[in-house]
């Protein structure tokens, strides 16, 4: 029987709990809710721009177009990129257009844009049974590790949250200079995890973050963007090295389309044979994704793999997925990238629509999406994914949880997760081993050993990512990456009945409402 999402209402009664308040509660350790206001494109509070058009294509009555629109693709990437480090969009007029293939942007400074997602737009139809990613991004690869550049952390515990750490010498690193901080895993550590037996094994598990050195005191760095796992002694410890020029491509967007898989009509929970993935992202940097609708795809919209950094996803939709309903499906928007934003976005029929896969750096952040009719839980789904934030997320199940032999030896799905002001049925928060979960002014059937604070009451601020902007570069920064009534939050709460059949209310906040309106169309 088909599972129906229903959402918690949230009450009336909004908290007098500030985030200078809740978010700087600290365990004994100093560990900390970290600052997740660097995620998003440029590192937050920086506006998508708007790239001129320099090649432009009309549809056609019939044939395959994956040729001339990767050729389209090829001219723009052999242009010259101006100062802001762009060559031009590639523009497909209104319409259909079929690609039987894959479109590639291997190239920094090229954007792929319809002239919207609707159906009255662009529309990319990915025609064909091979299983594929229709548009695949990225190219280069990260900077590498320099050699002689490693050095031991002196601390003999960095905390959750901090952007301070001292080492054992800071000579040969200047300010700017970008670094990898890492956590190497131990034997120690996954016994304290109890996972040895799922078969973690230490040179599995060693997590690094991409940062950049802002200050220089002493023995002490200070870094751009939060640590979001521990870094302890008792477990191995970590060090620091700089790393080589990056050299992956960025600057890159796919904007206003609608993608649509064909299939076999009638098998809709069978059929497999047909494209997989809207848009799939490797090694990119400061890229985009927006206004994208995708239908009938068998696994996401969009999907943020390894190397990806300082992505925005915003106002994208999954909808009327074709495919078994089991694992390895059906993952509406999912992350393995850092730096990462993925907002206002809505998913129907999915399983796991909002989720975080295995050793995911972080930070990255949820903000203001929707599911609908899920099948599965949203939330970290295996092997130790870091620090992501929930912020105002609505679906059936919201699950930070352990999940011990699921899959191929799931075990502790996330470490350091929060769940700021989210709207779910069911909300699981455990606490794993070494690390913290957060569940704060969330609303549904919420049990775990996490800290939960204010159940079923939410709290101020709305959003905790939008006000970590503010705090940190002002209301300008808030305004570049969001919509009116996006500031405006949820609106003025109403009671509504419970339904006849039992269960939670419908919703009723703004946010909800806008993107099932404006994404399911």
């Amino acid at each position: 029987m088909e599972k129906v999402s229903k959402i918690a209402v949230i009450a009336c009664l909004v908290l007098p709990i500030q985030a200078a308040e809740t978010a700087q509660a600290a365990a004994a350790d100093e560990d900390r809710i970290p600052d997740f206001s660097y995620c998003g494109y440029q590192g937050g509070g920086v506006s998508i721009p708007d790239i001129g058009q320099a090649v432009t294509l009309a549809p056609r009555d019939d044939g395959d177009d994956t040729e001339r629109i990767q050729d389209a693709i090829n001219r723009v990437a052999d242009m010259e990129r101006n100062r802001d480090g762009f060559r031009g969009a590639v523009l497909l007029e209104a319409g259909t257009y079929r690609v039987a293939g894959s479109l590639q942007i291997q190239t920094s400074g090229v954007v792929l844009r319809g002239m919207g997602q609707r159906k009255d737009g662009t529309t990319i139809v990915a025609a064909g049974t091979e299983q594929r990613s229709l548009i695949k991004i990225g190219g280069g690869r990260p900077g590498q590790e320099m050699d002689g550049t490693r050095r031991p952390i002196a601390d003999k515990y960095v905390p959750v949250g901090t952007r301070k750490l001292r080492l054992d010498s800071t000579d040969g690193l200047a300010v700017g200079d970008p670094i990898v901080v890492f956590r190497p895993a131990t034997e120690k550590w996954i016994d304290a995890l109890g996972t040895e037996h799922l078969g973690w094994k230490p040179q599995g598990y060693g997590m690094g973050y991409e940062r950049r050195i802002t200050a220089i005191d002493g023995s002490q760095i200070t870094i751009n963007a939060p640590i979001v796992c521990a870094i302890d002694s008792r477990y191995g410890g970590g060090f620091v090295y700089k790393t080589t020029p990056d050299q992956r491509i960025s600057k890159v967007g796919v904007e206003k389309l609608r993608i649509v898989s064909e299939y076999k009509q009638g098998r809709e929970r069978k059929d497999e044979s047909h494209a997989w993935e809207a848009v799939k992202i490797r090694n990119l940097r400061d890229g985009w994704v927006r206004n994208v609708t995708a239908v009938h795809f068998g696994y996401s919209c969009v999907s943020i793999k390894s190397g990806a950094k300082h992505i925005t996803v915003q106002d994208c939709a999954f909808l009327e997925p074709v495919s078994r309903i089991t694992g390895g499906r059906r993952y509406s928007f999912n992350m393995d990238g850092q730096l990462c934003l993925v907002q206002r976005c809505y998913s129907e029929g999915a399983r796991h629509d909002f989720v975080m896969h295995a050793r995911a750096p972080g930070p990255n952040v949820f903000l203001d999406c929707v599911a609908d009719r899920t099948y599965d839980d949203s939330g970290p789904h295996h092997r130790w994914a870091t620090g992501t934030l929930y912020d105002n997320v609505s679906c059936d199940e919201l699950y930070i949880r352990w999940r011990e032999d699921y899959g191929s030896g799931h075990g502790w799905p996330g470490a350091n997760t929060v769940f700021w002001n989210c709207r779910a049925h069911h909300i699981i928060c455990q606490k794993p081993p070494t690390a913290h979960s957060w569940c704060i002014g969330c609303t549904g059937h919420i049990r775990g050993n996490g800290q939960i604070k204010s159940p079923g009451e939410p709290v101020t601020p709305r959003s905790l990512y939008l006000k970590q902007l503010a705090d940190r570069l002002g209301k300008k920064a808030v305004k570049n990456v969001t919509t009116e009534k996006q500031r405006r939050g949820h609106g003025s709460p109403s009671v509504l009945p419970t339904p006849p059949t039992g269960g939670v209310p419908k919703p009723y906040n703004t946010m909800d409402l806008i993107l099932r309106k404006k994404l399911s169309q």
